[in-house]
């Protein structure tokens, strides 16, 4: 579980500027894997700290996916 929680906050603080499409897409797969796994976690223990994890995991994938599509609209 610990490893899992490093990997989040890891995440968090990727910057999002400067990536490239495909960087994009790796980031969004692994933010839906993270959020899957910490949300398998969260349904035994119901940690508050692991709903506001993913809250802010799931933001920043929407970010992502907001870019991505705008991008692909564009092509």
């Amino acid at each position: 579980m610990e490893l899992l929680i490093e990997q989040a906050l890891e995440f968090e603080r990727k910057k999002i500027t400067r990536m490239t499409t495909s960087d994009r897409v790796s980031a969004s797969r692994e933010a839906k894997n993270l959020v899957l796994k910490i949300n398998e976690i969260y349904k035994k223990n119901k940690d508050p700290k692991l709903m506001e994890t993913m809250k802010t995991i799931t933001l920043k994938k929407r970010k992502i996916e907001k870019r991505l599509k705008g991008m692909i609209s564009t092509l």
